[in-house]
């Protein structure tokens, strides 16, 4: 496979200084939700080094695909235009134990990809890859519903379109696969997620079975902006298929 530098390297120099595979219980006690220091903290004070990016995330495509859009029936998500820091954080915290993924776990390792310096530099890459424009959705009955819960409930944190916020540790979530986020909404809620934000289990622990169904429904509809969103079929460029 070849390695390519391409416009998509010069692009995320824009988005520099801002859940992955799926995951089980494995019986640790809960992690905080964002306490910084170890890799997080060092990773996010360095500059990426993209050639590195690229060459880390051929590890990384395996499961979430050379696009970074990941399946649409939800196995694996979609990582593509996530916010760089959020990334950092989650990537930090599989390492540090704090997110159970053994999936992902033995492809995070320092040995696979290196170290603090990897997680910005790979990071930094998957930010800038463009979004999957044909993400997997819900079944689209109970959509009124579901956009009142969530501009009720879900706004403050995650945005009106689903942008999250980089300074926050917010993540995208337009553009997610349906399934994705109905498994990891149901690991939240059931506090198998456990580096989650205690806000968000806070919000949601009332909601029912409609309304879980109904509002991550909503949320699988939302659109990014146009010129984050990638070609219907657009192969990356970086990568010699």
């Amino acid at each position: 496979m070849k390695r390519t530098t391409t416009a998509i390297l010069a692009g995320v120099l824009a988005f520099a200084m801002p859940a992955f595979a799926s995951e089980e219980a494995t019986g640790h006690s809960p992690a905080a939700w964002n306490e910084g220091g170890g890799e997080q903290a060092e990773a996010l004070n360095l500059t990426p080094n993209l050639e590195n990016g690229l060459y880390v995330y051929e590890v990384c495509s395996a499961c979430h695909q050379l696009n970074g859009w990941g399946l649409p029936e939800g196995t694996f998500p979609q990582i593509s235009g996530q916010h760089i820091k959020v990334i950092i954080k989650q990537l930090a915290d599989i390492r540090a134990l704090n997110r159970d993924n053994p999936t992902m776990y033995p492809f995070a390792l320092p040995q696979e990809i290196g170290g603090s310096q990897s997680i910005m530099d790979v990071a930094a890459y998957i930010a800038a890859l463009p979004m999957n424009p044909e993400n997997g959705v819900g079944e689209g009955d109970d959509l009124e519903h579901g956009e009142a819960l969530y501009k009720e409930n879900c706004v403050r944190c995650h945005g009106e379109t689903g942008e999250g916020d980089d300074d926050k540790f917010y993540p995208r979530i337009h553009g997610q696969h349906y399934n994705y986020l109905v498994r990891q909404y149901e690991w939240i809620r059931d506090g198998k997620r456990r580096n989650a934000n205690p806000d968000m289990m806070k919000q949601i622990e009332g909601f029912s079975d409609r309304d879980t169904k109904a509002v991550l429904d909503y949320v699988s509809r939302l659109k990014p902006p146009a010129e984050m969103v990638g070609e219907p079929g657009w192969v990356n460029p970086d990568f010699d298929w």
